[in-house]
């Protein structure tokens, strides 16, 4: 059975904010959760949700809220083999390391499917449960080899919406069309040294009983120009059924700089005149659309409707609010470190094993800079930002710039590559404490942040440093 709602009414009618779907599960489904139920739109984070479900089952699943979900998970058989695999009775000793999910590639082994489907089904089913709100969930095109089971998986939930950047996500669209009717779907992935590879998916060959009925859910593309935009409508597989259009002061990853050199990093923006969106173009495309980056004041929502814009998407805020993944103390850290005028948030051109610039937080607690206090291991073992490339004899293999070098340079690439690169998977997933445990202690933390935190002083100011999501959707309608 399918089921093709009217998207465009769908769409016309989510709220004016739209909660920023951040870091590796900082958006968790507590968060999304809690903006919905608050009458606007939660977004969990889409990114490395195989590796959070397999850490959070090791950690003993304590209020049983894995378990709850994989218990409604509609593959009964799949859902008891994670729980073999992952769960923990009483948790994992904290000396112990996490059985680390396997490192996702471009031929998916069953069991990595099986545990990207169950992740992301996980996470929207928690963050839908017991309202009827919409609920959407951010990907990022950049990390492409877990793209279609974590799509699967978001729809097997009932997501509302998919919303994703860090890239231009042409083929999302009609791989959206297809999975809502258990058809075949294929990726093109970027390989380096060819252009010819695809990913499959046969998602029938999941199916295990009855076939459970799908819904196309809305697609939000992230842009950060009207030309993009004009080129996701143009070219895209399917219908794009509006714009989040974020400029390069929001926190993660960003754009790149359109006309100041990539080696211009941390001192000063990079960004110029060019990197601003042209709202009015984006207006004459007759699509919804939200602004984002730095979005996070009364007056920027109002500021946003009045220029034609449907509302906006907050992150930072809702980033340090209660319900967030963010360990405690590194949301107590910002707030106080940008109350007290001391908070310093870095564009990096180098951080980011992408090669897109990101944005970090250089706080005491988790420090951004690089030097011999701050020095970070050099490693792989996620993999979810690799590079694919093509063997001499043909074959596909896989790096990171974020490895380490000797390594990195026995596999074809270039030292200038690896310089200035951190392992921002083993850094996002520290911050929300699934952190692994290593011979020297648990891998340190990494905190992404928007540039302009003005919201703080007032909001803090009203209703003090352990705010609500709600207090933040309060705030931001004045």
């Amino acid at each position: 059975m399918i089921n093709v709602p009217d998207r465009t009414q769908v769409v016309n009618q989510f709220p004016a904010i739209i909660q920023g779907g951040m870091g590796v599960a900082v958006s968790n489904w507590r968060l999304a959760r809690a903006v919905s139920i608050a009458g606007q739109m939660g977004v969990v984070s889409g990114t490395a949700l195989d590796s959070v479900l397999a850490r959070r089952l090791q950690l003993g699943d304590p209020e049983g809220d894995m378990r709850r979900a994989l218990a409604h998970f509609p593959f009964r058989a799949m859902a008891q083999r994670l729980i073999d695999a992952y769960f923990i009775e009483g948790g994992k000793a904290p000396t112990d390391a996490f059985k680390q999910a396997p490192m996702p590639t471009a031929h998916l082994s069953r069991a990595q499917i099986e545990l990207l489907v169950a992740g992301n089904f996980c996470e929207v089913f928690l963050a839908k449960e017991g309202h009827g709100a919409p609920v959407g969930i951010n990907y990022l095109e950049k990390v492409q080899l877990p793209t279609l089971p974590s799509l699967l998986g978001a729809m097997l939930a009932d997501v509302d919406a998919v919303l994703m950047g860090g890239g231009i996500p042409l083929s999302i669209p009609g791989i959206l069309d297809r999975l809502a009717r258990w058809e075949p779907v294929e990726k093109r992935l970027e390989v380096v040294g060819s252009d010819t590879h695809v990913q499959e998916l046969v998602p029938a060959d999941l199916i295990e009983g009855d076939v459970p009925s799908l819904t196309r859910p809305a697609f939000l593309a992230i842009v950060s120009s009207d030309v993009v935009a004009k080129a996701m409508l143009r070219r895209a597989t399917g219908v794009v059924d509006g714009f989040i259009v974020e400029d390069h002061t929001a926190g993660g990853h960003n754009a790149p700089p359109r006309r100041a050199p990539r080696s211009e990093a941390h001192n000063g923006s990079p960004y110029g005149p060019k990197d601003i969106p042209n709202v009015p173009g984006i207006v004459a495309l007759e699509k919804p659309f939200w602004l984002a980056g730095g979005c996070n004041t009364p007056q920027s929502l109002r500021g946003s409707l009045e220029a034609g814009a449907q509302g906006v998407q907050v992150g930072s805020a809702f980033a340090c609010c209660r319900e967030s993944a963010m360990m405690p103390h590194l949301k107590q850290a910002l707030l106080r470190e940008t109350l007290g005028g001391n908070v310093r948030v870095i564009t990096d051109l180098r951080a980011s094993p992408t090669g897109y610039p990101f944005k970090l937080a250089d706080l005491p607690e988790a420090p951004a800079g690089q030097g011999p206090l701050t020095e970070r291991r050099r490693i792989c073992d996620l993999g979810y930002l690799r590079t694919v490339y093509v063997r001499e004899d043909g074959s596909l293999a896989y790096r990171c710039p974020a490895e380490p070098t000797e390594a990195f340079l026995t596999k074809g690439g270039a030292l200038e590559e690896t310089e200035g690169r951190l392992c921002l998977c083993n850094g996002l997933l520290s911050a929300i404490g699934l952190g692994q445990m290593r011979h020297d202690g648990v891998e340190p933390p990494m905190v992404t942040s928007g540039e302009q935190m003005g919201f703080v002083v007032d909001l803090v100011e009203q209703v003090g440093l352990d705010y609500t999501a709600e207090h933040v959707i309060q705030f931001l309608q004045g």
